[in-house]
C-alpha cells in the first residue's frame, strides 16, 4: 500500500484485533464515515462479498474506491503457502517466550499432573492462535523426552469452508504440525438451531473429538483454553448463571470411559499468546466456522465478549484483578459459603450450623 492509497478493513473490532492486513485501518461502518477524497480506498472483508458492495457504493458517492478479491480469508492462504517457518517458530519459544509461554505450560502440566508416562495424548487443534501454539509446545516438551508419551495432532472438519481449511493446512504446514484431518458434518447440524448453537456445537465437536481420539488409541484429549478463558468463565458463572463454578484444568469424560480432557495452557496469558503470533509474523483464522460474521449476534458470544471488556475495565482500577479473579476459585473457604452442591448433592450451612 502507497501513500496514495489507504486499506480499510470492514470487519468486526474483534475480528481485526485477532488478525488484518499489515497497515490497514479498522472502519466497520465505512459507509457512515469520513473518508478522504484524495486517496484511493480499498476496502477488504471476511471473503470479499461485503467489502465488494461497500465499494460499489463508494464509488457511487464519487469516491476511487476498490475491494479486495478473495477478503481476508484469500489474503491470507495465498500468504500462507509453501512457507516454512518452524525453526523461528521453535527458538521464539524457547528463547523470547521462554518466560511468558514455555515456563507457564509447563507448569500446569506439572502442577495439576496433566502428562504421565505413557499417556497418548491427541492434541485437537481448531485453527486459531491457541490450538497451534499449543501443539508447538508439545511437540517441544516431546522433544525433552523426560518420559515417554505419545502425541496425534487432531484436526476435526465439521464443515469448514475450502478456504478456511486449507488455511489450516498451510498453518500446520509451515510449523511442520503433522496434523490427522477427520470429516463430521456438525454445522450443518446446528445451522437452524436458534437457541445456544454455538454451544450445542462446541457439546458435538467434544463428542466426535473424544470419540476420534480413543478411535486412534489416545486416552487424553488437548483443549487449547488458557488463563483469561478460565477468569471469564468465572464471572460468566457468577453474573449470568448465578453460580461459583470454573472451567477445570483437567476433567475425566463421563461419556468415554478411560477418557481424560486436559488444558495445558490454563496458565497462559492470552496477551502473550497474541505477542508470540505477532513476534513470528502468523496469521490465523478467528473462528473456522462458516457462521462467524454471525457469531458475535449469538448469546454465547456476546456474553463472553461483555465481560472480557468488564475485567479489562476493572483492571485499569486494579491491575491485580485478573490473578484475584483466579485465586478466588482457589481459596474457597466453605465455613462462609451459605451453600454448596457436589457429587453428593446439595449442602446447606444450617446443616452443621448447631452441631
Amino acid at each position: 500500500m502507497t501513500s496514495e492509497n489507504i486499506l480499510i478493513d470492514i470487519r468486526d473490532p474483534s475480528a481485526f484485533e485477532y488478525g488484518h492486513i499489515e497497515n490497514a485501518v479498522n472502519i466497520p461502518d465505512v459507509l457512515s464515515a469520513e473518508l478522504p477524497t484524495d486517496k484511493k480506498i480499498i476496502l477488504y472483508c471476511k471473503n470479499g462479498t461485503s467489502s465488494k458492495v461497500a465499494a460499489e457504493i463508494l464509488r457511487e458517492r464519487g469516491f476511487d474506491a476498490e475491494f479486495l478479491d478473495g477478503g481476508y480469508t484469500g489474503w491470507l492462504s495465498e500468504k500462507m503457502q509453501n512457507r516454512n517457518i518452524t525453526d523461528d517458530v521453535e527458538k521464539s519459544l524457547r528463547k523470547k517466550f521462554k518466560k511468558s509461554i514455555w515456563c507457564r505450560f509447563t507448569k500446569a502440566i506439572n502442577e495439576y499432573k496433566l502428562v504421565n508416562p505413557n499417556d497418548k495424548i491427541a492434541v485437537c487443534i481448531s485453527g486459531g492462535k491457541d490450538s497451534m501454539l499449543m501443539a508447538k509446545l508439545f511437540q517441544e516438551l516431546k522433544r525433552h523426552d523426560k518420559f515417554p508419551f505419545e502425541l496425534e495432532f487432531l484436526v476435526m472438519n465439521p464443515g469448514y469452508s475450502p478456504e478456511n481449511l486449507e488455511i489450516i493446512k498451510n498453518n500446520a504446514k509451515s510449523m511442520s504440525i503433522p496434523v490427522h484431518i477427520f470429516e463430521s458434518d456438525i454445522f450443518n447440524s446446528v445451522f437452524h438451531i436458534e437457541k445456544n448453537p454455538c454451544y450445542i456445537c462446541a457439546r458435538m465437536r467434544r463428542g466426535y473429538l473424544y470419540s476420534k481420539a480413543k478411535e486412534l488409541g489416545c486416552n487424553k484429549i488437548a483443549l487449547g483454553h488458557h488463563f483469561d478463558d478460565v477468569i471469564e468463565t468465572i464471572l460468566m458463572g457468577m453474573l449470568y448463571g448465578g453460580q461459583i463454578q470454573t472451567m477445570m484444568p483437567k476433567l475425566h469424560s463421563t461419556n468415554f470411559e478411560g477418557m481424560e480432557l486436559i488444558r495445558p495452557l490454563y496458565l497462559v496469558r492470552e496477551a502473550d499468546i497474541k505477542h508470540w503470533r505477532d513476534y513470528n509474523d502468523l496469521h490465523f483464522i478467528q473462528c473456522a466456522c462458516r457462521f462467524t460474521e454471525e457469531c458475535a449476534d449469538t448469546p454465547d458470544i456476546s456474553k463472553r465478549l461483555e465481560i472480557k471488556n468488564l475485567i479489562a475495565e476493572l483492571k485499569k482500577i486494579n491491575p491485580q484483578v485478573e490473578k484475584n479473579i483466579f485465586r478466588s476459585v482457589e481459596n474457597v473457604n466453605l465455613n462462609t459459603i451459605i451453600a454448596y452442591k457436589n457429587n453428593t448433592g446439595v449442602h446447606n450451612f444450617l446443616d452443621e450450623y448447631d452441631a
